[in-house]
């Protein structure tokens, strides 16, 4: 938000206060879960005993849960999204943030996973700790992965439209 201070020892940074607010009171709410259980089991042919639990949980429940989503609604009303920068930090070090599917493309090739763990974090590592890594060009470059993977299925594993290729379908799982 415009004007608000941010760490006291970072300046450049901004805190995320409303959403650090919310995930505190999910904590709180999520409290409530013992205290509803724990009414499930009645005396002698339902008493009142879960009656005074339900006057204190279910009001502190509802204000709460009113007030963090209107706290969400604020928070995603004000989002800012910057997809250039997210395509920046995505391509950093060549693509490390596509280790995982390459992974999957090695072991679905027949290496054992344990192998190609250790082959990828070791790309991965190297592509970090090197100016100017490039995990991408490291794992085109080895044959251990090009003997067992093509160079299509590999550029296929750095495939941001592979990705995102159902989000039609979780959108309209969503409504959205």
């Amino acid at each position: 938000a415009k004007g608000q201070k941010g760490s006291s020892a970072m300046p450049h940074k901004r805190n995320p206060i409303r959403s650090e607010r919310i995930s505190g009171l999910a904590r709180v709410l999520r409290s409530y879960t013992v205290a509803a259980l724990e009414n499930v089991a009645l005396w002698h042919e339902r008493d009142i005993s879960h009656s005074s639990v339900e006057r204190m949980m279910l009001p502190d429940v509802s204000v709460t849960l009113h007030f963090m989503l209107r706290e969400m609604t604020k928070v995603v009303s004000g989002l800012q999204v910057y997809p250039d920068t997210m395509e920046r930090n995505m391509n950093r070090y060549g693509g490390v943030v596509f280790s995982q599917t390459v992974l999957l493309a090695l072991v679905d090739s027949g290496m054992s996973r344990e192998d190609a763990y250790r082959l990828v974090q070791g790309h991965a590592h190297s592509a970090w700790n090197v100016e100017g890594g490039n995990f991408r060009k490291a794992l085109e470059n080895d044959p251990a992965v090009t003997d067992r993977i093509s160079a299509e299925r590999l550029a296929d594993c750095f495939s941001t439209e592979r990705h995102q290729a159902q989000l039609d379908t979780i959108y309209a799982r969503l409504a959205i």
